[in-house]
């Protein structure tokens, strides 16, 4: 397996399996994962958190089914803020979908199992043009699949935003009348998902960039003041672990461009 480029601030987070149980709820806010039985499974979750994505991605493989999501998480989260060649990008989203797939059949009450499946499909649609992935039919299946995550886990933060975002990406595309009457995209439905997801993770630094690209697709220059209220505030928030800090950096650049 090639070697993933590391996290810059590897070192910083000092998760393991012992004191991860104490921060778990506040760690998981946004995916509503629950907390795993098996060590295995909650060492794999703990390299995550430090930000060695490639060894959670493998440790969580080992152990099955259960380490599927830490698997699934660890991969897409790699491949959208750190991996630079876009073919490998592409090549990562495909697997990731396909193995949420795998467990989703598997698992089909596991709320996460759906979640991952969308999630590296949706990252695979911006990185191909979401225009692309419509016409390929990725377009139903995305939301299906974040739609069951909610029916299945009524707490699922980052399942409304990723919904949320698409329902803005789909009427940016095709416009509101098509992307209504294919889709079911809706402006004042994909505002509704973020302020639902906000108020489940009030903290959520991804929650407030993603609303705040929403707020100028849908709105335009009329919302400009309130984005970058937006993503102020996902640049000036804490990072509580890699992914939080991969999050929040991404904010700081966007907003000093």
């Amino acid at each position: 397996m090639a070697k993933w480029t590391p996290f810059p601030h590897l070192g910083d987070y000092h998760f393991d399996a012992a004191n991860l149980k104490t921060y778990w709820a506040r760690l998981h806010m946004g995916d509503a994962e629950p907390l795993p039985l098996q060590t295995a499974v909650l060492q794999a979750w703990a390299l995550l958190h430090n930000g060695d994505f490639q060894a959670a991605a493998e440790a969580g493989r080992q152990a099955g089914n259960p380490g599927a999501t830490v698997a699934a998480k660890a991969t897409a989260i790699y491949a959208t803020y750190l991996e630079e060649k876009e073919k490998t990008r592409l090549d990562l989203f495909l697997q990731v979908a396909e193995r949420a797939q795998a467990l989703a059949d598997d698992e089909p009450q596991n709320p996460n199992a759906w979640y991952w499946h969308a999630y590296a499909l949706n990252r695979y649609s911006q990185s191909i043009s979401v225009a692309k992935a419509l016409a390929q039919g990725l377009g139903n299946k995305i939301k299906e699949s974040l739609e069951k995550t909610i029916a299945l886990a009524p707490h699922h933060a980052d399942a409304r935003i990723t919904l949320g975002a698409f329902h803005a990406e789909v009427i940016d595309k095709v416009g509101a009348l098509i992307g209504s009457m294919t889709y079911g995209a809706k402006k004042d439905k994909s505002l509704k998902l973020f302020q639902e997801a906000l108020q489940l993770h009030p903290g959520s630094a991804i929650g407030c960039i993603e609303y705040a690209n929403a707020l100028v697709i849908l709105e335009g220059v009329l919302k400009m003041k309130e984005a970058t209220a937006l993503y102020e505030q996902a640049a000036t928030s804490e990072a509580a672990d890699a992914l939080e800090r991969l999050d929040i950096e991404m904010a700081r650049t966007e907003l000093h461009h």
